[in-house]
């Protein structure tokens, strides 16, 4: 065989199934875009990709009769079963991501589903097939410039001295951005991480959530409370990262950790952009 080289993955790319998930009090039905994926030794030409299709079905349509824990433990149970079909392969990965839905109140207390992305991942090695997993998600808000508002209260200040001191306390004009902020959180066996909880970190790090549909008032104290927290895509992606560590202080050290923050900008043709990939251990130190 000729160019006889190792390949890390191959496999499908784009399987869109249906999966439920048992969630506290209901269960979800999520819509998930799915890639599985294992490696290629050099001996063999071609990887048998129908298997990978098998073994979707085999295991994503039992949780259409019996509802799956998570969706990462579903990408674990894939990641195994890939290795057993695969006998050639020492390694398997398998990639989840699915539209999923939050009730929410907006201020005035109209309820609203909301739409996030769920995120789920799992790699397995044949040495006593380990498994990792990591689950993520998400989340589109809203941040302000501080920058911009600085500027923008010095200015005011020059321009109206006699306003000088209440200029110091409220909150001024700025541009928004739509903000698009990922987290993704590696969960070691024994433990369980509510994608939920993970919604609530990003969204209590940006400037404001945002919702589908706002009354004027629920409208003015969205932009208000965005205007009272401004926020760079770094402050971002360091306020998530401080309340991961508040918040999940009896994970191990090794658990890796990826968060990243995109500010679409209003102001310029450029988006800005923030990211940290790091481990538990390395924050706490």
């Amino acid at each position: 065989m000729t160019n006889s080289f190792k390949l890390t993955r191959v496999g499908i790319t784009g399987v869109k199934k249906p999966v439920n998930i048992q969630r506290p009090g209901r269960v979800v039905t999520l819509t998930i875009n799915m890639d599985a994926f294992v490696d290629l030794p050099s001996t063999q030409k071609g990887s048998h990709m129908s298997r990978n299709v098998e073994v979707i079905n085999e295991v994503v349509d039992k949780s259409v009769r019996k509802p799956v824990a998570s969706l990462e433990a579903l990408c674990a149970d894939i990641c195994r079963s890939l290795l057993k079909r695969h006998e050639y392969a020492t390694y398997s990965e398998v990639k989840m991501k699915g539209d999923y839905f939050l009730e929410k109140k907006t201020s005035s207390g109209r309820r609203s589903l909301e739409g996030y992305k769920l995120i789920a991942k799992a790699t397995a090695r044949r040495n006593g097939i380990s498994v990792k997993k990591m689950i993520g998600v998400e989340v589109i808000g809203m941040v302000t410039c501080p920058c911009a508002m600085e500027t923008i209260r010095a200015n005011l200040m020059s321009k109206y001295p006699i306003y000088k001191e209440c200029l110091k306390e409220i909150p001024v004009i700025t541009h928004n951005q739509r903000n698009v902020s990922t987290l993704l959180i590696e969960v070691p066996e024994k433990y369980e991480i509510e994608a939920d909880d993970l919604i609530q970190i990003v969204e209590e790090s940006i400037s404001s959530p945002t919702y589908e549909i706002l009354k004027r008032g629920d409208e003015a104290d969205v932009v208000y409370k965005a205007h009272l927290n401004p926020k760079f895509v770094e402050d971002v992606v360091r306020d998530i990262l401080a309340k991961i560590l508040k918040k999940y202080a009896d994970l191990p050290n090794e658990v890796i950790v990826t968060v990243r923050s995109e500010s679409e900008e209003s102001i310029h043709k450029h988006n800005a952009f923030a990211e940290r990939v790091t481990t538990l251990g390395e924050l706490r130190k």
